[in-house]
């Protein structure tokens, strides 16, 4: 395998490290702001989690909506970046008014749709992956997303911690800082998508006769659904993956709010996380290049143990250094699951039609989490305590590993020549 990167391939891994600056927000400081002005308003810190919780349930419910429906819309020529754009764009918008929002509603509304924006654009830019390389190089591409996302975006959350931690000794207020830092991420979020919208061709797509009514569309789907039961390895892995990145994406997104209910100081949170940033790109690119001599699907079972291990310890964590070690672990396999997952599925989808079935797996995929997040908050809120709706992903953990060992021998499965 040749080791340099194409412009399309490098402009496909910039936008990750656009995206994932808007990502590290959600899963640190907008939590935190949100946990803050609602604790202001006299809202319990376990119903304003559970409150958390909730709202990223709906963003995943309509993009599970629209991701497979627009995704079949944005099979047909040309269509995909006019998509990819338009939601881009509604989610960096999304992005840059949060800070000048105070009412803790009316903030959670508009982290609604900069959610969905965001998630959205993901079932477009995840199908992108088959036009901008082939099925040899596609885990290492998909890795080195992931990596570099996780590196590339300390660069502007860094300016905006050290912008929310110092803003007093600059005269700053926080409001006029939380608008600031809203605004540095929706711009790099934007300025590293500009190479991908002006390389990205759709080289695959399908040409239809007609164009697709409402009713055809959802026929359609029903179809795409039927040839996926039909076939046993994209079936099981659809529902391994369920299970599994429901809990994953839980942990990633409710980190703060658990952080926050069981005592750690929010400065130490947010550095963990950074430490979280910098661990997890050599951790992606290893896992990448560890594809090369070992079966993909393995090394996600192997995530897949790794994380039921991280959700035992943090039923117990309670002390600012175990957030810290949380953070270390979770950094080891947080980026290869999610990498080797979108590039796994990657091989199994027909090419042409590729968006339609992305937008299938984007309803369990990198912006879901709906299960896992209402079944996390709905068991906070019953129990009062975040610890036991933490223990209630391991359910999903051991039964995504189990779906994964189910998966018969496939064309996924067979080492290419590297």
């Amino acid at each position: 395998m040749k080791n340099k990167f194409t412009k399309l391939e490098k402009s496909w891994i910039l936008y990750d490290v656009g995206n994932s600056a808007f990502i590290l927000m959600v899963t640190t400081l907008i939590p935190i702001i949100f946990k803050a002005n609602a604790l202001n308003n006299g809202v319990e810190e376990s119903v304003s989690t559970a409150y958390w919780g909730y709202a990223l349930t709906i963003s995943t419910i309509i993009v599970a909506i629209l991701g497979p429906t627009l995704g079949r819309l944005a099979d047909e020529k040309d269509r995909k970046k006019k998509f990819f754009t338009t939601f881009l764009l509604m989610g960096v918008l999304g992005c840059a008014l949060l800070g000048f929002i105070a009412n803790w509603i009316a903030f959670l509304l508009v982290f609604l749709v900069a959610k969905v924006g965001f998630s959205t654009t993901n079932v477009f830019y995840d199908s992108m992956l088959t036009d901008i390389t082939n099925d040899d190089r596609s885990d290492v591409i998909s890795s080195h997303g992931f990596a570099w996302g996780y590196i590339g975006s300390c660069i502007p959350f860094i300016a905006v911690i050290a912008l929310s931690l110092l803003h007093d000794n600059i005269g700053i207020s926080t409001n006029l800082s939380n608008i600031i830092s809203f605004i540095v991420i929706a711009l790099w979020w934007f300025l590293c998508s500009t190479p991908l919208l002006r390389l990205y061709t759709q080289e695959h797509y399908i040409v239809r006769e007609k164009k697709d009514s409402v009713f055809s569309v959802f026929k359609g789907l029903g179809e795409t659904f039927n040839k996926i039961k039909k076939n046993k390895s994209m079936f099981y892995f659809l529902i391994a993956f369920f299970l599994y990145i429901d809990a994953v994406q839980t942990i990633i997104t409710m980190s703060t709010a658990y952080g926050t209910d069981v005592g750690i100081d929010s400065t130490q949170m947010l550095l963990a996380l950074l430490l979280t940033q910098i661990i997890a790109f050599p951790a992606s690119i290893v896992f990448g290049k560890l594809s090369r001599k070992f079966r993909t699907r393995r090394l996600i079972e192997i995530d897949i143990i790794g994380y039921c291990c991280i959700v035992l310890f943090a039923v117990q964590l309670d002390q600012a250094w175990e957030f810290w070690a949380l953070a270390v672990a979770v950094a080891l396999f947080q980026g290869s699951i999610q990498a080797l997952s979108r590039s796994y599925f990657s091989r199994l989808v027909p090419k042409d039609n590729s968006n339609e079935y992305f937008g299938i797996f984007d309803i369990f995929g990198k912006g879901a989490a709906a299960l896992g997040t209402f079944m996390m908050a709905l068991v906070t809120q019953i129990t009062r305590s975040s610890r036991v709706g933490v223990f209630a992903l391991l359910i999903l953990l051991v039964l995504g590993l189990i779906m994964m060992l189910k998966i018969p021998e496939n064309d996924a499965d067979l080492k290419k020549g590297m």
